[in-house]
């Protein structure tokens, strides 16, 4: 990641502060300072050390022109932080309306509280007012958490089991989108999962279910097969999620419904891949021989034969690879072994890494899972020395190369190499702040380096306080 110094507002002045290159999405570069140069008296936007850069820019990174740092007194409801960002850019609410494309009513309605805003709206009013959907969003909502009582995993629950599927919109109703903006709806709430912002995620997933769900019964028959791959790509995001937030039976409930909507569209090779999600359930779940059959079951029944397309080749090699790491989770070294060579000659066709099915496929992505899958049989030297094999710039997901990271940190500590296994945690930590307190991998690997130490070294000290690991 390459660090660059930033102009930063801070309580009326300017500072500047080196920050690095951290994710890349919806036209904002968010980079993240290190703590030893964070100046006192200001806060990060988006979570714990991390910071949205505003580039201006087409889509690609560029040189950003000043980084957005709320300061202490930030006002905490969403409305009211809509209002504090229009006043201070000496907008009306006419100029914000006419600057994102809504009308003057939302606006008024989106700063009193009285309308529940779609994501698309997020994005509108985001954009038009220099900010990021996340800053609007940063409130103090009690948190997602393995409770299964907390208040945001509550509403979610909620949003899972609608009263009563035939009265609904008697019942609940809900405004519907469009079928463009459900799509958009469902491609947000995924950049979100890639890029670790759970939090972000869960506190849409309760607004955006039901809001897609009455889409799918509200727009034209011709567009209602293509709403449901929608609502599909929605609820997978959902049950992926909440396994990262410890919710199983929430997991569960979300994907057997994705299912059911991959069934109503046209896209053949959806539902097949949806089975990759329910295998990583049953493998999380500790349910080995049966994480395995489902992802094999699945791949076989869309095996490509001859010159199959692209989208085919992907979905059959991410499920093959799928039983893979369930197969070596499972024992069976052979099976494994199988599995990825199939895998392996399945990216060669693909030839590249191909995003598919809410999913990313190719020669890095296997390289990658022959690493976790070698460090599960505890062949840690192996390990390493498949991971050396990766490329530094392979496009992939922020959460897929932290999980990697995590996978390569073990296999360090297991064979002697703790300085270098801090500072793969270390990396992990600033490349993904927000992904890392839902993971268990690199708690574990903390803890193991604890234990190594006679005297703990500071660095180590504090990430372990980070993760809340007991010294």
């Amino acid at each position: 990641m390459r660090a660059r110094q930033f102009v930063v507002s801070r309580r009326g002045g300017r500072v500047s502060v080196p920050v690095r290159w951290e994710a890349w999405t919806e036209g904002v570069a968010v980079g993240r300072a290190a703590p030893a140069d964070r100046p006192s008296g200001w806060e990060q936007v988006g979570g714990q050390g991390a910071a949205s850069v505003v580039d201006g820019g087409s889509g690609t990174l560029g040189t950003p022109t000043e980084m957005v740092v709320e300061m202490d007194n930030e006002p905490l409801s969403l409305g009211a932080r809509v209002e504090h960002k229009r006043t201070k850019a000496g907008m009306k609410r006419g100029e914000l309306a006419a600057k994102a494309g809504i009308s003057v009513h939302t606006v008024e309605s989106l700063e009193q509280g009285r309308r529940v805003p779609t994501v698309p709206l997020l994005q509108k009013v985001a954009a038009a007012l220099d900010t990021t959907v996340a800053w609007l969003l940063a409130k103090p909502d009690t948190l997602p958490s393995a409770d299964p009582n907390a208040e945001g995993i509550l509403a979610i629950r909620r949003a899972l089991t609608p009263v009563d599927d035939d009265l609904v919109d008697e019942l609940e109703p809900v405004e519907p989108l469009t079928l463009r903006d459900a799509e958009r709806t469902a491609d947000y709430l995924w950049g979100c999962y890639w890029s670790g912002r759970f939090e972000q995620l869960a506190r849409l997933l309760p607004t955006a279910i039901p809001q897609i769900r009455a889409t799918v019964r509200a727009v034209p028959v011709a567009e209602q097969p293509a709403a449901a791959e929608a609502l599909a790509r929605v609820l997978q995001a959902a049950g992926d999620c909440m396994v990262h937030l410890a919710q199983p039976d929430l997991a569960w409930m979300a994907l057997s419904e994705a299912v059911k909507a991959a069934n109503s569209g046209t896209d053949e090779l959806l539902a097949a891949a949806l089975r990759i999600s329910r295998s990583w359930q049953l493998l999380v779940q500790g349910r080995f021989p049966e994480a395995q059959r489902v992802a094999l079951t699945a791949a076989r029944g869309i095996e490509p034969a001859g010159d199959a397309p692209l989208g085919q080749l992907t979905a059959y090699g991410l499920l093959t690879v799928t039983a893979a790491t369930a197969a070596a989770r499972a024992e069976l070294p052979g099976d494994t072994e199988e599995l990825l060579a199939v895998a392996g000659e399945t990216a060669g066709r693909v030839g590249y890494e191909r995003s598919e099915h809410q999913s990313v496929f190719g020669p890095a992505k296997v390289v990658m899972l022959k690493t976790d899958c070698a460090v599960v049989l505890e062949n840690y030297d192996t390990a390493l020395d498949i991971a050396r094999t990766l490329p530094r710039e392979a496009p992939l997901p922020l959460a897929t190369r932290a999980r990697h990271l995590a996978d390569v940190a073990l296999c360090q500590t297991r064979t002697g190499q703790g300085k270098d296994a801090l500072t793969t945690l270390l990396t992990m930590e600033d490349m993904a702040p927000d992904w890392l307190p839902y993971q268990s991998l690199p708690k574990q690997v903390v803890a193991e380096l604890v234990d190594q130490q006679r005297q703990v070294d500071r660095p180590l000290l504090e990430l372990a306080g980070r993760l809340g690991v007991e010294v």
